[in-house]
């Protein structure tokens, strides 16, 4: 271990993982530059916009705003974790591609991570003001969010009755 580093081990997408790092490095950093986990995206570099958010002990976390090392032991979900690499997608998910919850998509994987941990949250019966309400801490800069809420909403009544809901949201 050089001077400058120091070890953390960790759980992600339900795979041990130790890495070597400085240990300023944030867990966005981990994830994207450590362990190529790309889908965790860097928007504004001040955890106002939520493109970073991922789940850290069953919690919707900003990973832009806490240290990797932290994070020992923690169990941390990524949008790559959400669905089985090759089963059918979270309903979450399905729900944002069904109802056309994305533009660009670089707020995708925040947002439906921010659905998810909402869902665990408020449940499955979600009115458009406490998804929007829920969502202030998530950006989109391409979409007026009528079908993002659409999205979640159904992707909520979506995960009622699907067996992805246990592993995922809670």
């Amino acid at each position: 271990m050089a001077a400058n580093t120091a070890a953390v081990s960790l759980t992600v997408n339900g795979k041990p993982v130790t890495a070597e790092i400085d240990p300023r490095t944030l867990l966005v950093q981990l994830l994207r530059e450590h362990l190529r986990l790309t889908g965790t995206h860097v928007g504004c570099d001040t955890s106002q916009c939520g493109a970073c958010v991922v789940h850290v002990n069953g919690k919707a976390t900003k990973s832009c705003t806490v240290l990797a090392l932290q994070l020992e032991g923690a169990d941390v979900l990524t949008i790559e974790g959400l669905a089985a690499p090759d089963g059918p997608l979270h309903p979450m998910q399905e729900a944002f591609r069904e109802n056309h919850g994305l533009q660009c998509g670089y707020c995708t994987p925040g947002m439906i991570m921010t659905a998810v941990d909402m869902v665990r949250r408020k449940g499955h019966d979600l009115d458009d003001h406490t998804i929007r309400e829920q969502l202030e801490g998530n950006i989109c800069r391409c979409t007026g969010y009528h079908n993002i809420v659409k999205a979640i909403a159904a992707g909520a009544r979506a995960m009622r009755g699907s067996s992805a809901t246990s592993k995922a949201a809670e």
